[in-house]
């Protein structure tokens, strides 16, 4: 329900706040007042598109704010799908620059005007008579049949079959594509696959031939500097290791005069040690040196492969190649067993579908057995309201596959007028017989299910005595399940609110701006009276009015 509405700078109105009850809200108002362009404020925040020439002032921001409750209208999941945090309280905010830039809010996270109009779809309906009505809307019409048959709970589990059986489709579908492109592709996969099995790659082969060839191809010189090296460590004239040894002897007779060349000594002795074994690794590793033309154009010819094959597959490493001939052997596996993954689904299909002809069926056994209750309680209401020669007629047709709300495709037919056929409501109805239609109609609903706040903006137009008195007596049963919010012009309809807010003009030297006030008790009676008789009632009127409010 809309709770408080706050308007900043928009056309006649500088400042309003309004806060609104949860039952039957009345506004009412000379004509040019402020009680449409209120209703124009509130739009912008159900995502209308606004204009700046329609300020109050063309130098400051108009700012419209709505407050709404919410935690029985079902929108979690909406504010969900739209990372939009929720709150029992949420707060729709639009503000709109003088040059035409335009802001939207929900609960302080910025939204664009289309997540701002479909959430504000959610929380309000506006009607007049001149609008186009969701009434002849068959997913409305839909939603009517099953609100009175108490499909809710049933409806919610075909639909999260219906979306599994949508989403195993999908998956069907992309298998069997899979697989016919597998099965087109498999004999170049196997071929594929088979070179890189007949190569024998391991993961760092690439590394170590390469070393290898580095190693051959450069033998010579590494020979000769490892000849080198040993020349001067142990077999020179002046070698390291002779050198080192006298060092030795040197220091071990001076170890008697002094304890701390004794550590020197055996230090020097450990260094020896390891020089010795540096020479043995050198003598060796120049012992194991050789060139060996035989084996370098062998690597030669492995590299070759590798490189060929690392070319003709555009990567670089032995580990890609054999990445892709993992994949290559996954491909081939999935196009040799996709028939039978292929079959699998189709069963898995098959089985969702006959609980989703079941579950269907069972909706559409409950629409059927509601509509006959939908059509008398809908024209016995139509006839308390002056329309006893009304007929509406609900059609039940089979849709020609699952929908998202079963296999029935509904349709509501009208008649206002005895001795014609009923069509289309649209097509057959005027303004005001549809607007009784559609009060009649949500008054049912929503005694089996929340809706959002509802507006009725002059749909009493064209009635007056009982029939206005009747049209306000199912107002009030409306307002008992639901908020809603009349402007009206009938003293009937006024006297049935909980709430009564009259909307005026106040001049002020040059400027005219548009207020609203709620009433009280004997405030309601004198605006009643007024509408009764006019500007000056007399004492018949205020008893009249009285007696309207039940005073």
């Amino acid at each position: 329900m809309l709770q408080k509405l706050t308007i900043n700078n928009y056309a006649l109105i500088d400042n309003l706040e309004i806060s609104f009850d949860k039952g039957l809200n009345i506004l009412t108002g000379e004509t040019g007042a402020g009680k449409s362009i209120i209703l124009g404020g509130l739009s912008l925040i159900l995502g209308q598109r606004a204009e700046s020439r329609y300020f109050f002032n063309q130098q400051k921001k108009c700012i419209i704010e709505g407050l709404f409750r919410v935690d029985n209208l079902g929108i979690k999941e909406f504010l969900a799908e739209n990372d939009l945090d929720y709150d029992a309280e949420t707060v729709l905010r639009r503000e709109i620059s003088a040059d035409g830039k335009s802001r939207a809010f929900v609960n302080d996270t910025p939204v664009n005007l289309a997540t701002l109009k479909q959430l504000g779809e959610k929380l309000i309906d506006i009607h007049s008579q001149h609008a186009t009505l969701e009434i002849n809307d068959p997913e409305f019409q839909l939603m009517v049949v099953d609100a009175v048959a108490g499909n809710a709970s049933q409806l919610e589990a075909y639909q999260a079959k219906f979306k599994q059986y949508r989403t195993e489709n999908t998956r069907l579908k992309q298998l069997i594509e899979d697989s016919e492109k597998a099965k087109a592709d498999l004999d170049y996969y196997q071929f594929q696959f088979d070179e890189l099995e007949k190569a024998g790659l391991a993961a760092d082969e690439q590394e170590q031939l390469e070393q290898e060839l580095y190693t051959l191809n450069n033998a010579e010189e590494i020979k000769r500097n490892l000849l080198g090296a040993n020349y001067l460590l142990q077999d020179g004239e002046a070698a390291v290791l002779a050198q080192l040894k006298e060092a030795g002897q040197q220091l071990l007779a001076l170890e008697k005069f002094n304890p701390e060349i004794e550590d020197l000594h055996t230090r020097l002795n450990s260094t020896v040690i390891e020089l010795k074994d540096i020479a043995a690794e050198i003598e060796n590793l120049e012992q194991r040196t050789f060139t060996n033309e035989a084996r370098a154009g062998e690597v030669n010819e492995r590299l070759s492969i590798l490189y060929n094959l690392q070319k003709k597959h555009r990567v670089n490493t032995n580990a890609e190649l054999l990445q892709l001939q993992d994949e290559l052997s996954v491909k081939i596996e999935q196009a040799i067993s996709s028939d039978d993954a292929i079959e699998k689904l189709q069963k898995d299909i098959a089985s969702i579908k006959k609980d989703l002809e079941k579950q269907s069926a069972e909706l559409s056994a409950k629409r059927a057995s509601a509509i006959p209750s939908i059509e008398q309680q809908v024209i016995y209401t139509l006839a308390e309201m002056g329309m006893g020669n009304s007929v509406l007629k609900i059609e039940l047709n089979k849709a020609p596959d699952f929908t998202k709300t079963g296999t029935d495709v509904v349709r509501f037919l009208f008649s206002a007028n005895k001795g014609h056929a009923p069509g289309e409501m649209s097509k057959v109805a005027s303004g005001g017989e549809l607007s009784r239609l559609m009060l009649s109609i949500k008054s049912l609903v929503a005694q089996y299910t929340a809706l959002p706040s509802i507006i009725f903006d002059e749909i009493d137009t064209g009635v007056s005595g009982e029939v206005a008195n009747k049209v306000g007596q199912i107002m009030e049963r409306l307002a008992a399940n639901l908020q809603v919010i009349t402007i009206t012009h009938l003293p009937q309809i006024a006297s049935k609110g909980q709430r009564h807010f009259f909307v005026y003009k106040d001049q002020q030297g040059d400027v005219t701006y548009s207020r609203i006030k709620a009433l009280a008790e004997q405030e309601r009676v004198l605006e009643i009276a007024k509408m009764l008789s006019g500007d000056k009632p007399g004492e018949s009127a205020l008893q009249n009015a009285r007696e309207l409010l039940s005073l």
